[in-house]
Formats: C-alpha cells, structure tokens, sequence
C-alpha cells in the first residue's frame, strides 16, 4: 500500500506474503495484477511459498538457483521445459513446490519419468542453464535481448526526471507533520521529560536556596557550582537521544533515497520539537531563577534562558549526531559518555582554564558548557546584584568571584558564549543530516523416554477492555482436544485467533480476561507442572544473539531435561535433535540478530524448534513454523514436526499459507474465523476427502477445482461467503463427535495419574545459577561489541583523563590544588562508572525479552538467573578497573604509597561495580531503552550534584544533609579523598595543613575511610538486589 499510492510504474516486491494466510496472499496479488493490467505496470515479485493457485496469476516466471536463471518465460509454459528435461509433475504436487524441489540434489530423482528407460543422474543446475538457452522459450527471449530498444517508442515522461514525486518544500512540510502527530502519540515520553526538569529544579533550587548563603567571594563560588549543575543537568537530559535516533534509524534507510531528502526529515525532526524543548527550559529555569538569587532584573533572566536553551539545542544535535555515526545501541552510548568526560572535564569548573594542560587546551575551546558556563556567570557577576566593591579593593564583588574561579570576566563573553552554542547546535544537525544521508545499516527418533499427554478445552473465551465499559471478545466458546501422535494444524484467516488460543493454552496471556475449562490427561491444567511437559516454538524466534546454536541448545536441555539424565546422555541427545532439524552444519554459528547478522529467518526457526525439542516434551505449540520459508526450508521443518508427532506427542500448529504437500501433512484441522469461532474440527484425510467431502455438502458451497490447493479453497469459501460456518458446525455429527471426545478425555484414564513433580522446576537453583552463568559467560565471550568495546573504551577513558589531570594529584601547596585533587578524583571514579552503567542497559535490554521465553517455559526462576546476570560482571569490571586504575593513579600523580594505591583500586572497582549494577537496575525496571536513558541520566547528574564537589556536605542545606549521606557518589568521594589527602599534614594555606583543610571544607575524616569503603560495597548490593527483585515481579511483556 505504501507503494502503490505514488506514481510508480516498475515494482520490486521481496517476500510480500511473509505473515499471511493463503486467502489473503492470493487476493493481495490478485490486486497486484489487476493493478498491472489497468495501469500498465511492470512488477516483479519474489515468493517463498506460492500456492498453485496464486502461482497461476502471474504471466511470467524467472526461476532462480545457486545465483542462475533456470528458467525465464510464461508460467504455463515452465513445466513443458522440465518435461523436455525428463521431470514430470505429480498430480497432487503444487507446481512452485515441485520447480523449487526438481532442482534440489536430494529431491530431484523423485520426479525422474525416464526410470524404467534409463537411472536418473543428477542434473546440475548450469546443466539446465544450458539447456534452457538451446530449449525454444529460452532461445525466443536471447533473440528479444538481442533486438535493441526503439527509442521512438518510448515516451518522453516515460521516466522521472526528478527524484522526488513533489516540491521538496512540500516533503518537508510532509516530515513536519509526521513528526508532530508522532509527539503528540507519543506526549507520555516528552511529559516525562518536562516532569523529569521540574523534578531537579525542585532539588536545585531547595539545595541552592539564596537565604542559605551571603554575598562573598565564597558565596558567589556556590552560586557557580549551581550553574555548573544546570549546564551538567542539560548535557545529561539529551543523552537519551541517541537511543532514540538509532531506533529509528532502519525506517529513515528505507524512506531516504525516493520518499524525501534526508535534509527535509533531519531539520524537521529538529524544528517540530523546539517549542517542547522551549517548555523544558522553562520548567527548570523560570523556577529556580528567582528561588537561587540570581540577579532579578528581566533582561538577565531571560539572557540567562536563551544560553540554557541553546545548550539544549547543541547537547540534542551533539547526541543525535553520535547516534546517526555510531548506528549501535551499546557504541553510541559509550561514546556519548566518552564525549560527556571531555566536555564536563573542560568546562571550566572541575578544571579550572588555567589548570587546564596545553595539549588539552583544544577540547576546552570546543566544549559546548565551556561557553554555556561562561556566558552565565559573566552574565550574572557582571550584573547589579554583585557589583558592590568592597573597601580597598577596586574591583567589583562579581569580578572577583569570575577571578577566582579563572573564568572570562569580559561581559562581551556572554554574546561568544551565545554565538558558540548556536552554531555548535547547526554544526551537530548538519553532521547528523550528513550522516542520515551517506552512512548505511551496519549489517530420526529420540533417545528419551518421555508420557504423552493430551490436552482439552471447553468454552473458552478471551476478552479484552477497549473501553471503560466495553470489551472486545478474541475468543468466543472454543471446544476442543489435542491428542498424542496426532499433527493438528490451527488455520484460519488473519485475525481469527489462532496464536491467542495457543497463548491462553499455554498460560502465555499477561492481560485481558479468560473463562474456560483446561485439563490435561483428564486432570485441571497447572501452570507450573504444564510448563515441565509442554514447548512452545513462538513466531518471533527470540534467542540471545551472542551465543551459538549449539549452546543455544544446550543451555536449553541443561535447563529443562530431569536432572537424573546425566550430562554424557543429554549432549548425545541434543546432537540428536541438531541431525533431525539439520543444525549440526550450523552448529558453531552464532545466532546473531534478526536482519542484521547471524541465522537466516529459515536457520533461526529451525533453531526455535530444536531449542524446545530438546526439552523433551510431551505437547509442542508451534506458532507459524513454516512462515517466512522457501519450500524446501518449510519441508525440512514438516519433516522435523512429523518426526516428532510419530514419537507420540502432541504436535499443534499454526500455519498461514501451506501448500498441498504441508497442508496434508497434518492428520487433523482445527479451523477458525474471525470472531473466534471454530468452523471445522476434524481429519483432513487422504488428499483432504474427509475436509472436502464436509464443506461441499453445505448448501451453497461450490465445488473444489481439479488440482486446486484444499487450504487455499477452505480458506476462500469460508472468508467469501454469508453462510454462517460456526452455526453449521455446532449442528453438524462433527461437533457431536468431538463434544464426545472432549468428554472422553476430560476424564482421566484408568490408571492415568495427574502430572507431579516435587520440584517447580526441572534443575535445583544452583544448577540454574551454574547454567545461566554459563550462558551468560558465553554470550560476553562471543560480544566484541560489549566485552573488547569496554576494554578499549576502559583504555581511552584512562587516557583522557590521565592527560587531562597530569601531575595535578602532586600539588598540595595551595587549596586551588587540593580542590582540582578532588575534582580529579571524582572525573576518574565516575566517568568509568557511568560509562559501563550506560553500555550495560542494552545488553540486559535484550537479553531480558530472552528471559520472557524461557521464563515461561519453566526453564529457571529469575532469582538464579538475576545472580548469574549479578556475578558475570564482576571479573569483566575486574579487568577493567585493574586496567584503568594503574594508568589514570600514575598519570594523575597520587602519591605512591601501597595503603593509598590500594584504597584507590578499591574504590574504583566497586563505583565502576555499583554503577553498572544501578544501570542494569533501571533497565529493568522501564519497558524501553529510551525510559532507562532518560531516567538513569537524571539519576547521573543527581549523584554529580551532591557528590560534595560542587556543593561540598558542610555548605549544604541542612535539609538536604541528610541525601547527601544516602548518594553513592558521596561515598566514593569521601573514601578516595581522604584516603590520599586526609594524612598531609604540609601546609597549604593561613598555616592549614591539607589534612585540615580537607576536613573543613569538604567534612571529610581519615578514620572515616573504612566506613565509606563499607558504603560503597553495600550500595553494590542494594542495586544488585533491585536489580534481582525488577526481574522478579516486573514484566513489560503484553501479550
């Protein structure tokens, strides 16, 4: 649809039917060709698995293999050239099926006719190439190539001379409007957001308040750490647009090159979302102008919002240029915070210009706070509320704060300041623009013995709330039974019900109402043992991408088989079920993503299919397993499935589109309609009499065509005609029948116990700790992106800050010094942390909906596998922090003592532990990246706030005293200072020691150390065990 609304002529359609019934597949390229034939079109279309029905529509056929056209005439015509060969169609066998398998080295001699004449011998596929070329149709369309076009013929508007279908100014104004109706659907995120600045300007202004201090030099230093906060709070806030840059970026690849110039969405995705960014600043600074004390008159005000503003501006543009570069979750924030280090580190405030060493000089100069933080104190300290010059002095009270603090003092730094961030912020947009632009995507029988169940339903209904006081019913009286050793096939057109029926089964549904009777074996359904017989094969082949097949499957027979199977036993097992779905070739591949690397979609459903085989169990819910297939993948997976079923057990499947040989495949039908009615439940029989003798005697039914395709036909007459299938059903000797069976096996058979097991799960919680940690080790192994990306970041981060602050640990002869000491002390132990919390939140993004699946499937409680998730960090932060904490102690000059090194180590390695385990905390607790971004960055620039660098604890508000003792960064603070500089007793200044110094102005004691290293480490725990309960009681999975 999103095509053929434009005006094209020429169409390239790759696997349209992917996810869609026969019915519907054949009336959308019906369609298609009367489109075609009105228009004049000319479409081209590849299909996995065409019915013959559907394959008659098309005019032409181009037969593929190994990368050669076989085949390139009219479809009629394409079995008179495979005759020619010596191959002959069967009867009942669909034509695409049958020209997909006689080109298959393993299915070719099926369809030899010449046997009694002469053995079959492979024919390879250049052999037919050949053959084609000298066979009449392939010879006709050499000689139509061969014959040059008749430009003549050809019409002067035949093709577009413009690559955009309308005025570019018009595809911007189209983009606009896209966006605007995205925020506005989407007004809950920028609500947040506004909430989230109102929040911090609560804490800022009751932390800052102006009565709390008075009108000094000292004073005024105060009122720059609020400042300092404000521009650090505006950095942290954008952070999160990244994240959501990267998640849209494979639809901006798609619309780029013919909806729109990549300029028209870049620059409207900016401007639509000005006036929100306009109400952001507002929220924060129209209420802590006033409450701080910053100067009142009007004029400053509302300089003072447009510099905040602009820095958001920059900051946003900044973000969203790395995210377009970076195109990758876990690179993009771990460059963002790379990115944060530099400009928080050179702004001025932690490290004063002067301090600053000349080979980093640069970075201060190109640092968006840099201007954003001068331009606001020289803006505030040049105004009337701090022009007072006191006796002696011939300087102004606010020149002599700007001094202090080595800021500019000129007033004409307000307009550079206001200059820089505005072309700063057209820079960034145009970077992001360029890069939306040029850069692309990054790219036989089983061995255990096992019970067959079988499983009854009777009047189950599903409904949902779609109003306050209306419901929208999914499921209305279902009744039925899935028996062993018998293959039903669960068909219907879209939106009949089919995979909510097998969820509300299953036990899978997380919302709406359910009513019903479910037993198993004649006993009522029980979640927790049903979970230890049943598999559940779900459409969207969910699998952890870093990890390969065969651990896949391991993990998963490690987890789910009896413990009394010992390990010997359950390997051969699994490399059974690797031969039988043909994995054992694929068995050192990793899974990868979807789309992006890995499996094939036909790989990872075989994958999905192993990984429950393995399980051993006695009912398989297999959703779509043949969608998104060729004809020769979907017949591996029918083979795979009928294999199973003739072990014993039962085997339920839906399927869209099967053809007549997977289409009879399956011994039983259980057909449904919109609405959530069955219609038909019962065999299919032999080439489908039983389902073919049953709807032709309903009146009104017409009847099958010779050779065409029985689930194609059912499908058809029961979508297109008013007979009401449900009613003829429930009158029929059919549902009799099967009410009877229901009945029969709703009771439990003589001797037939109910299923028990004295555990919840398969394996004791050690077992499931030891095999998540596992799973979990393998898949940081196979992670360059996260494990290698961390280490070489880890690598960098020490560098930038080690030359950042060289020497600056050595100096203690003054109070500058030990405050830049400090300073320096909370750059290297935060930004390592705040790194690795950020670069961990994708990861546990996605392995989380992984736990989703095997959760469900009784595979291991969340306690275990939150502690295995808990523990793996551990040695990886290990060899991070050992990397780090050496490079930045040496560089930056801390006096080489083992007491002091070791401290410093200790207090690294559990800030970088207790920030990671925050980060994976918060990712658990919100449904999506973009929340935890958000959120975790307010977070971030909070523990920056009362960290006792800005407003040392003493200078505090009493009110806020007691936060300051419950901030982790506090702590860390505390510990590394007054663990380097807490036993100096040299003197620094007005004959204070350093010791003393420390003690007065930042509150921190040396015999305090031990109790903040204690801090720290119970801090780990806390986050680490927030991050176990998320897991536990929180689930974002809506099904």
């Amino acid at each position: 649809g999103e095509m053929l609304v434009g005006p094209y002529k020429t169409f390239f359609m790759d696997e349209i039917s992917n996810g869609l019934d026969s019915w519907t597949t054949y009336k959308v390229i019906s369609a298609i060709k009367h489109f075609t034939q009105i228009f004049e079109g000319t479409v081209l279309i590849s299909l996995l698995q065409p019915d013959p029905e559907v394959y008659k529509l098309f005019d032409d056929l181009v037969l593929f293999s190994d990368g050669q056209i076989v085949y390139q005439g009219p479809t009629k015509s394409a079995l008179e050239f495979f005759q020619h060969m010596g191959f002959k169609c069967p009867e009942r066998k669909g034509i695409p099926d049958y020209l997909q398998e006689v080109m298959s080295k393993k299915d070719q001699s099926k369809y030899w006719v010449h046997g009694d004449q002469k053995p079959h011998e492979y024919i390879s596929i250049s052999d037919f190439v050949a053959a084609f070329d000298k066979y009449e149709t392939g010879k006709r369309v050499s000689y139509e190539l061969d014959i040059p076009f008749d430009k003549n013929k050809s019409h002067p508007h035949a093709l577009a001379t413009t690559q955009y279908g309308v005025p570019k100014m018009d595809l911007f104004r189209a983009c606009a409007a896209r966006e605007f109706r995205i925020m506005t659907r989407n007004s809950f995120f920028y609500v947040f957001r506004i909430s989230r600045f109102g929040i911090m300007a609560l804490i800022v202004m009751t932390l800052f308040l102006r009565t709390q201090r008075r009108k000094s030099v000292e004073g005024g230093l105060v009122e720059v750490g609020s400042i300092f906060y404000t521009v650090t709070t505006i950095m942290f806030s954008s952070n999160a647009e990244s994240a959501m840059v990267i998640s849209k970026l494979p639809i901006i690849y798609k619309q780029r090159r013919c909806f729109y110039p990549t300029w028209s969405y870049g620059i409207s995705s900016w401007i639509v979302k000005i006036p929100i960014q306009m109400v952001e600043v507002a929220a924060y600074w129209g209420i802590t102008y006033y409450v701080i004390g910053y100067d009142p008159n009007i004029e400053r005000f509302l300089k003072q919002y447009l510099i905040i503003f602009f820095e958001l501006q920059a900051a946003i543009a900044l973000f969203r240029f790395i995210g377009a570069v970076m195109r990758n979750q876990v690179i993009a924030k771990s460059w963002g915070f790379v990115s944060l280090l530099v400009i928080m580190s050179t702004s001025g405030f932690i490290l004063s210009r002067d301090d600053t060493k000349r080979w980093w000089i640069w970075a201060y100069y190109i640092s968006p706070m840099m201007y954003a933080q001068n331009a606001l104190v020289v803006n505030e300290f040049t105004g009337h509320s701090w022009n007072k010059v006191m006796a002696g002095i011939t300087e102004s009270l606010g020149i002599q704060v700007l001094k202090t603090g080595q800021f500019f003092t000129e007033s004409y730094w307000y307009f550079i300041g206001l200059g820089a961030l505005i072309c700063m912020s057209l820079l960034y947009n145009l970077g992001y623009v360029l890069a939306l632009s040029f850069l692309n995507r990054e790219n036989d029988v089983m061995i255990l013995p096992f019970e067959p169940h079988s499983i009854t339903f009777s009047d189950i209904t599903y409904s949902i709330d779609i109003a306050s006081d209306d419901r929208l019913m999914i499921l209305n009286g279902i009744t039925g039974v899935f028996r062993p050793g018998i293959l039903t096939a669960l068909m219907g057109v879209s939106g009949a019900g089919k995979t909510t029926l097998m969820d509300v089964l299953a036990g899978r549904k997380t919302h709406g109402c359910i009513k019903g009777n479910i037993t198993v074996s004649g006993y009522p359904k029980d979640q927790g043992t049903f979970a230890r017989i049943f598999g559940y094969c779900e459409q969207n082949d969910i699998h952890s991408p870093n990890i390969t097949v065969y651990e896949s499957l391991v993990f998963s027979a490690w987890l789910r088989l009896s413990p009394e199977i010992n390990a010997n036993t359950r390997k051969v097992f699994v490399e059974k079920v690797m031969d039988l779905v043909e994995l054992s070739p694929l068995r050192s591949r990793i899974v990868g993503v979807p789309g992006v690397n890995g499996l094939s979609p036909e790989q990872r459903k075989r994958l999905t299919i192993a990984v429950e085989l393995v399980a051993n169990p006695s009912i398989i819910f297999m959703d779509e397993p043949t969608s998104g297939l060729d004809s020769r993948a979907a017949a591996i997976v029918m083979r795979t499935v009928r294999n199973t079923v003739d072990t014993g057990r039962t085997v339920v499947c839906t399927i869209h589109q099967p053809n007549v040989d997977i289409f009879e495949a399956f011994d039983q039908l259980f057909l449904m309609k919109q609405g959530g009615e069955e219609i038909y439940v019962g065999p299919i029989g032999r080439n489908s009499r039983h389902l073919i003798n049953y709807f032709e005697t309903i009146e009104g039914v017409p009847k099958i065509k010779k050779g065409y395709n029985p689930a194609m036909w059912v499908l058809e007459i029961t979508s297109s005609s008013d007979i009401d299938f449900g009613e003829v059903y429930r009158n029929s000797e059919l549902y009799r029948k099967n009410i009877e069976m229901v009945e029969l096996q709703s009771n439990p058979l003589s001797g037939k116990r109910d299923i028990h097991f004295s555990t919840k799960y398969s394996q004791p919680m050690m077992c499931q700790f030891l095999a998540c940690a596992w799973k979990l080790h393998r898949s940081y192994w196979h992670s360059p992106l996260y494990t290698a990306l961390n280490i070489a970041y880890t690598m960098l981060l020490s560098m930038i800050v080690g030359s950042m602050f060289w020497d600056l640990g050595s100096r203690k002869t003054s109070q500058r010094d030990l405050i830049n000491a400090t300073g320096c002390l909370l750059a290297s132990s935060s930004f390592i942390g705040l790194q690795c919390s950020t670069s961990v939140q994708p990861v546990v993004a996605v392995e989380r909906n992984v736990t989703y699946r095997e959760r469900a499937a009784g595979m291991y409680s969340s306690w275990p596998y939150a502690l295995a998730q808990i523990v793996i960090e551990v040695p990886y932060i290990l060899v991070q922090t050992s990397i780090y904490a050496p490079i930045v102690y040496a560089m930056i000059g801390y006096e080489w003592t083992i007491g002091k090194f070791v401290w410093y180590m200790y207090f690294i390695f559990f800030t970088t532990l207790y920030a990671s385990y925050f980060g994976m905390a918060i990712s658990s607790m919100v449904a999506t990246q973009q929340k935890s971004a958000i959120l975790s960055g307010a977070f971030y620039s909070i523990w920056i706030l009362f960290s006792g660098f800005p407003l040392p604890i003493p200078r505090a508000p009493i009110w806020w005293r007691w936060y300051c003792y419950l901030n982790p960064t506090t702590w860390t603070l505390y510990g590394m200072t007054a663990s380097q500089f807490g036993d100096v007793e040299g003197h620094v200044e007005n004959n204070e020691s350093a010791r003393e110094f420390i003690e007065s102005y930042f509150g921190y004691k040396r015999e305090l150390v031990s109790v903040a290293a204690v801090t720290v480490f119970s801090f780990a725990l806390v986050y680490a065990l927030a991050f176990a309960v998320s897991m536990k009681v929180l689930s974002f999975q809506k099904r």
